[in-house]
């Protein structure tokens, strides 16, 4: 008896550390953007979910200089929530979303991470 008793124990251990070391799922999320601004407009995108992450991250920023759709896909975590901000370049004052960095609180401007894409967001003057 003492023997089945060792034995679930190493099981019971074996399975915790199984999942202890699985990292989180990884995902994607397609974000689409048009902006009908005359100006240059920067975007970045932030987790609502891990504090301080970032993409692009490294003090680097998306650029929307024309009027086309642009498309940026990230790598998130399965049901991360992702918010956008976007503002004119040199005026973070004018922005979309929670603006220049992650500064405000926005209704519509987050997503979740789960393999999909946003609708096209458009960046009106």
């Amino acid at each position: 008896m003492r023997k089945g008793l060792v034995g679930a124990m190493v099981l019971a251990l074996s399975i915790v550390h199984l999942f202890a070391a699985q990292p989180a799922s990884a995902e994607t999320l397609l974000w689409r953007f048009e902006s009908k601004h005359p100006k240059i407009v920067d975007v970045e995108l932030y987790s609502d979910t891990r504090s301080g992450h970032v993409w692009p991250g490294s003090n680097k920023i998306y650029v929307l200089d024309d009027y086309s759709v642009k498309t940026i896909n990230i790598s998130c975590r399965r049901g991360e929530k992702v918010c956008y901000g976007a503002w004119v370049r040199n005026r973070s004052n004018l922005y979309w979303g929670v603006g220049y960095k992650n500064r405000n609180r926005c209704t519509s401007c987050c997503y979740t991470c789960n393999g999909g894409q946003t609708k096209v967001i458009v960046l009106n003057p």
